[in-house]
């Protein structure tokens, strides 16, 4: 179970990203990043309208559940 921020939920409609894609790549996230002391970085790829993009979502696992910070797409998998 995961938390939202108000942060994310607003950055998240902005975006056209749903919650059940965020938890959806948390699930299956192959890869996670720790860039500071209980936040960690997932990210996993959707296709949408044909064309692959990356989302990375920020999670502060020190909460109780994990609160997930933000979430943003981008097509520019390779940068990361």
């Amino acid at each position: 179970m995961f938390n939202f921020s108000l942060h994310a939920i607003e950055q998240l409609t902005k975006r056209n990203i749903t919650q059940e894609i965020i938890l959806l790549v948390i699930e299956s996230s192959s890869e996670e990043k720790s860039i500071k002391e209980g936040i960690t970085i997932y990210q996993g790829t959707i296709v949408e309208n044909g064309k692959m993009y990356l989302i990375r979502l920020f999670v502060n696992e020190e909460k109780i559940p994990p609160l997930i910070i933000t979430a943003y797409k981008t097509s520019k998998i390779n940068k990361y």
